[in-house]
Order: structure tokens, then C-alpha cells, then sequence
């Protein structure tokens, strides 16, 4: 089993760098696994005490869960992944089943925060986007997708997501074996990364 995990910040591109690495490789190889499932479970709070969580902080992911389940997987075991709700800011009581594959891609802004989730991979990635086109990408999926309106967005952006970035997904660069920039010249590192899963599934 081959475990990527691919970080950047909010609005990076991440989501597209990975559909551009699985798009070619076998259907029913790959097991995806999003960071925003493991939000922690908030059900013990008020709607408005959720909303106000900083969900861009290390403390606000269920780091233990993550680990417990990408061991599980190591071991052929599979699991329930639990599924999160942007609008309602907590898990919901839906899970996805998800079975062992050859290749495991974990995705989100922090999960090179942690030393032992770090270590459960065996490629660290980094998305890279300057910061006017990260808050331009947050600013149309927020309000088109999640429903929120425009000072909101804005407001957190400044007083959680740009702080958050600087202090603890960006310093993550350092970790990563490979950086991809989110633009037209991302292809060589795409491609790169999808040799290396090529060998593992030939293997």
C-alpha cells in the first residue's frame, strides 16, 4: 500500500491536483480520504458555539480517529469515514465505508501538522498558490457551495484562515517531498507523482 498525503492552504488547488492523479489510474485503486471528515465531533454545542470554532487549527481535527484509520488500512481492515457538514459545522450521522486500496491519498490544509500522521505517509505533497488566488477560490466555494455570504467569508479569512496559514500549513512546506504549484506548470510534478503510484500498482 502506497499512503500519499497532499497539503497546501485553503483555496490551494488540492482538490484538482488530485483528481489529475487519479484520473488515469486504475478505477478501484485509489482510496481517497478528505482531512474535513475528521472535524471533531461537535454535537455537544450549540449551533452558534460551533460557529464560532477555529476549524483552520490543529486542535479543531480529530488527529487520533485519522491515525487509528489509516493504521486500520495498513492492515487491510476497512472503516467507516465519518461525513461532515459545512452548513451544519459537525459530522453528520452518515459514514462511507472505506476498503484498502494499493494507493491511499489523504488530502487537507493540515495534515502535515502532525508528526505521527506524517509518518504514516509514505509521500508528503504541498499545493502551492499565492495568496490572492487561495482567498479568490474561498470566496466562490464558500458562497456558491456552502452558502455563506461575502463579509463572512472575508471576516474569516482575515481573523482565522490568512494567521492560521502562516503559522501552521505553510511551515509544512519543509516536510513535503514534493511541491506542486496549482498553475500551468504543474504538470511535470502531476506527472511525477503519478509514475511513482505506476510503480506501485506494477509492483
Amino acid at each position: 500500500m502506497l499512503t500519499i498525503g497532499i497539503a497546501g492552504g485553503t483555496g490551494s488547488g488540492k482538490t484538482t491536483v488530485v483528481q489529475q492523479i487519479i484520473e488515469q489510474l486504475p478505477e478501484g485503486e485509489v482510496c481517497l480520504i478528505s482531512q474535513d471528515s475528521y472535524y471533531k465531533d461537535t454535537s455537544h454545542l450549540s449551533f452558534s458555539e460551533r460557529e464560532s470554532i477555529n476549524f483552520d487549527h490543529p486542535k479543531a481535527i480529530d488527529f487520533d480517529l485519522l491515525s487509528r484509520h489509516l493504521q486500520e488500512l495498513k492492515k487491510g481492515i476497512s472503516f467507516e469515514q465519518p461525513v461532515y457538514s459545512f452548513v451544519d459545522h459537525n459530522r453528520t450521522s452518515e459514514t462511507i465505508t472505506t476498503h484498502p486500496k494499493k494507493v491511499v491519498i489523504v488530502e487537507g490544509i493540515l495534515i502535515l501538522t502532525h508528526p505521527e500522521i506524517r509518518d504514516l505517509f509514505d509521500i508528503k505533497v504541498y499545493v502551492h498558490a499565492d495568496s490572492d488566488e487561495r482567498l479568490i477560490r474561498r470566496l466562490k466555494r464558500d458562497i456558491i457551495e456552502r452558502g455563506r455570504d461575502l463579509d463572512e467569508v472575508l471576516t474569516r479569512y482575515q481573523s482565522t484562515l490568512k494567521p492560521m496559514h502562516q503559522e501552521f500549513i505553510e511551515p509544512t512546506k519543509e516536510y513535503a517531498d514534493i511541491i506542486v504549484p496549482t498553475n500551468r506548470f504543474n504538470r511535470v510534478a502531476v506527472e511525477l507523482i503519478r509514475n511513482i503510484i505506476n510503480q506501485k500498482l506494477g509492483d
